[in-house]
């Protein structure tokens, strides 16, 4: 028990001390060696780049994404649009039956009516078009910046940084940033990285935190980021030192 409050210690204190990161040039370079390290897609990766793909379906599955693994999320996905693809035909569902087809995502009975809720208010305001600006995502019920930044993100690729626990976990644990809150995370990569870079923060990150980066026990011995990471060289190669 000891032993796991110590990791979870580490991980909250990373990127505290002097950073190895220090031009932009720099920072690119983490993320061509983050996008060595990485195969597949993240969920969302993946239901954007389908060929049936709507805004709408990016908006519903990234609500349905918070708390749940990837796996999870993608099959909640595909069972609740094989019945309401769209925001009319959600609009008419019923809320137990949504709840049903998308179990076992966290808090399902939750977020089955909330997505009702964010179909209707699609339908009442928007025409059933989901907005494409970051204020008009965020008036939406259950929408902070994370999910509105991965709409704009994933269904309209319009440069925007989401930032969850994994992206700023990694830009600190890395060195990129020195932050305590998401939205300070957010703002610090923006400044980081040039707008160009934008679209791919959160895809990379995401899933190199899922294969490579883990919160407790990262695979530092099979990672290409060892040279500029702030944990491996403070942490990790101490360790062996002593």
């Amino acid at each position: 028990m000891q032993r796991s409050r110590s990791k979870l210690e580490e991980v909250k204190n990373v990127g505290r001390g002097k950073s190895r990161i220090r031009e932009k040039s720099d920072a690119i370079k983490v993320l061509n060696l983050i996008r060595r390290s990485i195969s597949e897609t993240t969920a969302l990766g993946n239901i954007s780049a389908d060929q049936d793909s709507t805004p709408f379906k990016v908006l519903i599955s990234t609500i349905l994404s918070a708390r749940t693994r990837d796996l999870v999320t993608e099959e909640a996905a595909s069972r609740l649009f094989s019945q309401f693809p769209d925001s009319k035909s959600l609009t008419k569902a019923n809320g137990k039956t949504v709840a049903k087809l998308i179990k076992p995502v966290s808090f399902y009975h939750v977020k089955a009516k909330r997505v009702i809720q964010v179909a209707k208010l699609i339908e009442q305001r928007y025409q059933g078009s989901v907005p494409n600006s970051l204020d008009e995502l965020l008036d939406l019920p259950g929408v902070g910046r994370k999910t509105a930044n991965c709409v704009l993100v994933y269904a309209f690729r319009t440069p925007a940084i989401p930032v969850d626990v994994h992206v700023h976990r990694i830009s600190n644990r890395i060195g990129l940033v020195d932050t305590k809150t998401l939205e300070q995370t957010e703002e610090a990569l923006a400044k980081i990285y040039d707008r160009k870079y934008w679209l791919e923060v959160n895809e990379l990150f995401v899933r190199f935190g899922q294969m490579i980066c883990k919160p407790l026990v990262p695979r530092c011995s099979m990672c290409n980021v060892r040279p500029l990471c702030n944990y491996y060289q403070t942490m990790v190669k101490t360790e062996k030192r002593s």
